[in-house]
């Protein structure tokens, strides 16, 4: 049986200066890619975002306007690389995180390349805006579960917004809403014994804060026409893959904007897919670039499976995660 890839794609936070530069400088292909966004998405002041990839300063690259459409890019054209310098890489199944799951769509042809990286800097800009209106922000939940998460948005919230945003892994939960409601989560958190940070996020993603993004969002979707997947790609709202109905589809990708993240089930499902498919031997992990921030979750849902990062040209990091 031929090797096959199941891919990762790192959504937003996984930023970071110099992203993508080594790929740019080993692929025609890619260097390619990183040149056509460069004519393609406009940020603020002139920047291009080639240049924010691989020079930064870090607080432009970590804008929502431009970091979403930075990791689109980054992630394709890092896979282009790959297919340039060792030929045809079979792609079994995609699944990514958050942003990254426009990423997983492209690479499994529901829409090209120019597409999607029009569509996901539309996306930020609509979040960055969102954001910048509503005041919110994110808690980091350690230890608990959707049960204790749950819990600590009834004791916290006080009539404002507070909800779970993203489920990473087993014991790492995000919550999402009002900035003081947040300031609540964390001394709520701590009475029922747990541990809670707040994060450093421009505002409440994947809760009802966004919902003037999701709105826009829905707009902007109705404009592309979605192709049938070659492979499974995984819903984050879901965590199952998406069917064949353009429409749904759509109307998921709005729904992640304001609803939880289920990234843990995303790839729990996947892996049983992997193995009830017989693909346990032939479909290996790798998480595209930039970072290894998948890697990392990976080793808290699954200590046996295995994942490759592709960060840089350079030998790949194969390792338990």
């Amino acid at each position: 049986m031929s090797l096959q890839h199941i891919l990762l794609c790192p959504g937003q936070g996984a930023q970071s200066v110099g992203m993508g530069r080594s790929w740019r400088d080993a692929s025609t292909t890619a260097a390619a890619m990183f040149a056509h966004a460069d004519q393609v998405v406009e940020l603020d002041g002139g920047a291009r975002l080639s240049a924010l990839c691989f020079d930064g300063p870090v607080e432009s690259l970590n804008r929502t306007d431009a970091s979403q459409p930075a990791l689109f890019t980054c992630g394709l054209a890092c896979h282009a690389a790959m297919v340039e310098q060792g030929g045809e890489l079979p792609v079994a199944g995609a699944l990514g995180l958050s942003l990254g799951e426009y990423t997983a769509l492209a690479l499994a042809g529901v829409f090209t390349f120019e597409e999607g990286l029009r569509l996901v800097a539309t996306r930020g800009r609509l979040m960055q805006r969102a954001a910048e209106a509503s005041k919110g922000g994110m808690v980091a939940l350690i230890g608990g579960d959707e049960a204790k998460a749950n819990e600590v948005c009834a004791a916290a919230a006080q009539g404002q917004v507070l909800v779970p945003a993203n489920f990473n892994a087993p014991g790492q939960i995000v919550l999402s809403g009002h900035a003081e409601a947040c300031d609540r989560a964390v001394t709520a958190a701590g009475t029922l014994g747990l541990r809670a940070t707040k994060l450093a996020v421009a505002g409440a993603f994947h809760s009802p804060l966004m919902a003037p993004a999701a709105e826009g969002m829905a707009r902007a979707l109705e404009h592309v026409e979605f192709r049938p997947a070659r492979c499974p790609v995984w819903s984050n709202v879901t965590g199952k893959p998406h069917g064949r109905d353009p429409a749904t589809l759509k109307a998921l990708l709005v729904d992640q904007i304001v609803k939880p993240v289920r990234w843990d089930t995303c790839c729990q499902d996947m892996l049983a897919w992997r193995k009830a498919s017989g693909l346990d031997g032939s479909a290996s992990l790798h998480e595209l670039a930039p970072g290894s921030v998948l890697k990392g979750l990976m080793r808290r849902i699954d200590r046996a499976a295995e994942v490759t990062t592709h960060d840089t040209v350079e030998e790949p990091q194969r390792a338990k995660a």
